[in-house]
C-alpha cells in the first residue's frame, strides 16, 4: 500500500482507502494536487490497516533538541522502510490524545521531517536519561500506552541493585552474581571491605564504566584506584571522611572483586546481545572486550579493545552465555515487564567460574558491524511481530 504525507496540510493520504497505525479513521485517497507536495512510501497491510507504524520514544537534551541514539534511529528507519514499515521519533511531551507530533527520517534526503503522526502500533522505549523516566510526562505516556493497548517495548532503565537481588534469588543465575551491597553507612561498607579485601565501587545508575573504582585493603590502609587517578589512605576512617558523602549521595554499590581470567596478560569480558524470538530469549551476538591500559573496566571508551569471540570460545562459554541470556530475559519479563532487547556484561574468573556484572535494558551500538546489522534485523522482526504484521526479511545477512 502506498502511503503519502503532505507536509503543507500535515495530512496523510493513501492510494486506496485504509487506516494507518492505531488511527481508526480511514485515510483520504490521494489526489494529483496533494501528491505534488507529498513524500510517499510503501507499507504492509493487515485487515485494511497500513503499517507497522513504530513509535520510538526518546527525550530532549539541555538545548531542547531531540536527544538519543541518532545512528540507531536512522538504521531502524532504513530497514523498516525496506521491509514496508515506518518509524517516527517522538518525546512524551509530543503525545496527544489521537496523534503524535513526531519526526520521520527520510534516507534519500538524509533529513528529518516534523510530522503529525498517527498513534503507533507499538512504542520502542529509547529514552536516553534516567531522569526523564522519572518525569510526570513519561509516567503519563506510559499510562496512555497501557490504556490504549499499545505495546510498550522495554519499559525502562534497570536498577543495578534490584537486578542483582532478583538474580540472587533465581537458582539458574544466582551462582553468577558476586556479593553486592548498597553503600549506605560507614560500618556496613567497612565490614564488607574487611570480609572481601578487594572490592569494586560502582554507581548504581552508571554506564560505560564511568565512576568505577577498585578498592583494596592493605593492612590498616586503603588503596583506591580509578580509571585515571589513585588514592591512598592511612585507615578506613580517613577514607570514609573524604569519600563517604560522594558514595552515599551518588548511590554507589560495593561489589566483591573477582580475580579475572587473562588472555595475553590482560583481562577480558563478554558483551552479550539478546532479543526475544519465537517465544524465547536468544543470543544475537557476542563481543569480547579486553583491557589494555588498566584492569578496572574493559569498556572501549576507557581504553579497552574488541577481540573476536572465536579467539576465546569454548563449549563452556557457549553454555553459560546462552543460559544467562535465556534466563535473564524470562526473569525480567516475569518481574519487570517485557524487555525484548538487552545486553549482558559478564566475566570469567581465573578459577573458570562466570560472573554477571550488569544487564543493560537499552544497549548502545556494538562496535562489531555484523552484530549491529543483525541487531537492526532482529528489532525489525520483533516490531513486525508485536505490531501484528507478517514479516519477510528482504535483507538477510549472515555474519
Amino acid at each position: 500500500m502506498r502511503i503519502y504525507y503532505n507536509w503543507a496540510s500535515r495530512k496523510w493520504f493513501s492510494s486506496t482507502s485504509c487506516t494507518l497505525g492505531r488511527d481508526p479513521h480511514p485515510l483520504s485517497t490521494i489526489g494529483p494536487k496533494a501528491e505534488l507536495n507529498s513524500i510517499s512510501f510503501s507499507l504492509s497491510m493487515q485487515n485494511d490497516n497500513a503499517g507497522p507504524v513504530i513509535g520510538i520514544l526518546t527525550g530532549k537534551g539541555k538545548d531542547q533538541s531531540i536527544a538519543g541514539n541518532g545512528p540507531l534511529f536512522k538504521s531502524l528507519q532504513k530497514n523498516l522502510l525496506q521491509q514496508n514499515g515506518v518509524s517516527y521519533v517522538f518525546t512524551a511531551d509530543d503525545l496527544r490524545e489521537n496523534s503524535v507530533n513526531g519526526y520521520i527520517y527520510f534516507p534519500q534526503q538524509d533529513k528529518w521531517i516534523e510530522a503529525k503522526c498517527p498513534l503507533p502500533h507499538l512504542v520502542y522505549n529509547r529514552v536516553p536519561f534516567r531522569k526523564i523516566e522519572k518525569t510526570e510526562a513519561f509516567h503519563k505516556a506510559s499510562r496512555f500506552f497501557k490504556e490504549h493497548n499499545i505495546p510498550f517495548f522495554n519499559p525502562g532503565f534497570l536498577d543495578k541493585l534490584e537486578v542483582f537481588q532478583l538474580f540472587k534469588d533465581h537458582p539458574p543465575l544466582q551462582e553468577y552474581i558476586p556479593a553486592t551491597i548498597l553503600v549506605s553507612s560507614p560500618k556496613e561498607l567497612k565490614d564488607f571491605i574487611r570480609k572481601y579485601n578487594n572490592i569494586y565501587l560502582k554507581p548504581a545508575n552508571g554506564s560505560k564504566g564511568k565512576g568505577i573504582y577498585h578498592l583494596s585493603q592493605l593492612g590498616n590502609g586503603i588503596r583506591l584506584n580509578g580509571l585515571h587517578n589513585s588514592f591512598s589512605f592511612t585507615d578506613y576512617e580517613n577514607f570514609w571522611n573524604q569519600w563517604g558523602i560522594l558514595l552515599t549521595n551518588k548511590s554507589y554499590l560495593a561489589q566483591k572483586a573477582i580475580s579475572p581470567a587473562l588472555k595475553e596478560g590482560k583481562r577480558f569480558d563478554f558483551r552479550i546481545l539478546a532479543h526475544f524470538r519465537e517465544g524465547n530469549y536468544s543470543v544475537t551476538g557476542i563481543g569480547i572486550r579486553q583491557s589494555k591500559k588498566q584492569d578496572i573496566t574493559t569498556h572501549i571508551p576507557n581504553g579497552g579493545v574488541m577481540i573476536p569471540y572465536e579467539s576465546v570460545r569454548t563449549k563452556e562459554h557457549d553454555e553459560f552465555i546462552h543460559t544467562a541470556a535465556a534466563e535473564a530475559g524470562k526473569l525480567l519479563e516475569k518481574t519487570k515487564g517485557f524487555y525484548g532487547e538487552y545486553s549482558i556484561d559478564a566475566g570469567l574468573t581465573d578459577q573458570g567460574t562466570y560472573v554477571i556484572y550488569e544487564i543493560n535494558s537499552k544497549p548502545m551500538s556494538f562496535d562489531e558491524v555484523w552484530i549491529e546489522e543483525k541487531r537492526i534485523e532482529e528489532l525489525t522482526r520483533l516490531f513486525f511481530s508485536l505490531a501484528g504484521f507478517s514479516h519477510t526479511n528482504k535483507n538477510s545477512r549472515t555474519p
